[in-house]
């Protein structure tokens, strides 16, 4: 047999398809892979069905349809107080497609990233295909905030870029200014990009403001910005997404992306792009508000602590460390086979497995979905 080598140091399979097949076998809640079990708006789906009866059924171009690329702008506009065109946006396959094409696009070999832990796990892989070194920097335990002088110390010269992902997952977390500014400050002597996921923006609590990095002036010519529409419209198989750059970044970008994906899925672009004319305002970020904080007062019941409320994002980090003395992974396996609740090891989030006996739950269920999770927790972890 002709050998292969692995192209990256990431799981054989992703621990969401590990967990999510783990709570299908054993007929457990799945609050484990970051999905909602409830369905699209009504006229989110009509409109893809307009779409194919209205011909959008051919390869859309290269760079996104015009009517998506105009909806999205009017949206960054209103969200960023910045005005970006068709030449600064690109329709992917995605958000993770997207974080990938960028690294393509700016990676040498031998270059290093810089993620923060814990982070999602899509981003190490991607670094690693593209002949690039990730380094971790642990964010601070038990508050998730930026740990400022490790990630001063973890810069070097061949450090090319940073990844940030606001409001962040798994933790919930939301970058404030001050972060941005620290940021700023700290590589503005250093030719450093920064690739920002934000594809939790509609998703953010509490009256916070979602920051942008495309609201940073000293960072716009050094950016991607990643979004999806999966998480603010609840469609996570549509898999359309987008990024946000300068001309000159995205130039370069899409000389990457005309020869992975060219283009994107027609129909969806063309309902997207209508809805979002039809509907600017988006009730994501309320409805999932709703679903935190019914999850978090039935955890209240249960011998989980939250380490920290989730400020954005649809997940709600707990620490079981009062239940059970097993390894996270273990835990979370448990809890699904005897159980019968799935979720994700925060140690899947970490390149070295740090274990700190914390999992992830995902809250975008159905309410009745969430009220049997915790009943089912009741009645084996109280009795």
């Amino acid at each position: 047999m002709i050998p292969l080598f692995p192209k990256h140091t990431g799981a054989d399979t992703t621990i969401f398809s590990v967990m999510s097949a783990l709570a299908q076998q054993y007929n457990a809640i799945n609050l484990s892979q970051g999905f909602p079990d409830y369905p699209i708006e009504e006229d989110l789906g009509n409109l893809l069905y307009e779409a194919s009866r209205k011909g959008f059924n051919q390869y859309a171009p290269m760079a996104g349809l015009p009517i998506l690329q105009e909806a999205i702008a009017t949206h960054t506009a209103r969200s960023t107080g910045i005005t970006f065109g068709s030449p600064n946006i690109t329709i992917t396959p995605g958000a993770s497609y997207g974080i990938y094409t960028a690294l393509a696009t700016i990676l040498q070999a031998g270059e290093e990233v810089i993620i923060l832990e814990p982070a999602y796990d899509s981003y190490i892989p991607a670094i690693e295909m593209n002949g690039g070194i990730p380094v971790p920097v642990a964010l601070n335990s038990p508050t998730f905030t930026i740990n400022w002088a490790l990630l001063e110390e973890s810069i070097t010269l061949k450090t090319k870029a940073i990844i940030v992902n606001t409001p962040h997952n798994p933790t919930g977390m939301v970058w404030q200014q001050s972060d941005w500014d620290r940021l700023t400050k700290l590589i503005a002597e250093r030719n450093i990009y920064v690739l920002s996921d934000e594809v939790y923006e509609q998703v953010i609590f509490d009256g916070l403001p979602h920051c942008s990095v495309l609201s940073q002036p000293a960072l716009q010519d050094r950016c991607f910005a990643i979004y999806s529409f999966g998480k603010a419209f609840h469609n996570t198989g549509w898999k359309v997404g987008y990024v946000v750059a300068n001309e000159a970044l995205t130039k370069a970008f899409r000389r990457v992306h005309q020869f992975l994906a060219f283009s994107v899925n027609t129909p969806a672009q063309y309902a997207i792009a209508t809805y979002m004319q039809q509907f600017p305002l988006n009730n994501s970020g309320i409805l999932l508000a709703q679903k935190r904080n019914l999850f978090n007062e039935l955890m209240g019941d249960l011998p989980f602590t939250l380490p920290q409320v989730a400020k954005g994002s649809y997940f709600q980090v707990a620490d079981y460390s009062a239940i059970s003395p097993l390894p996270d992974t273990e835990f979370a396996a448990w809890l699904t086979k005897e159980v019968g609740v799935a979720t994700i090891p925060i140690s899947a989030f970490y390149k070295n497995g740090s274990d700190a006996k914390l999992i992830r739950f995902c809250f975008a269920k159905k309410e009745e979905t969430l009220r049997a999770a915790i009943e089912r927790m009741k009645a084996h972890l109280i009795g």
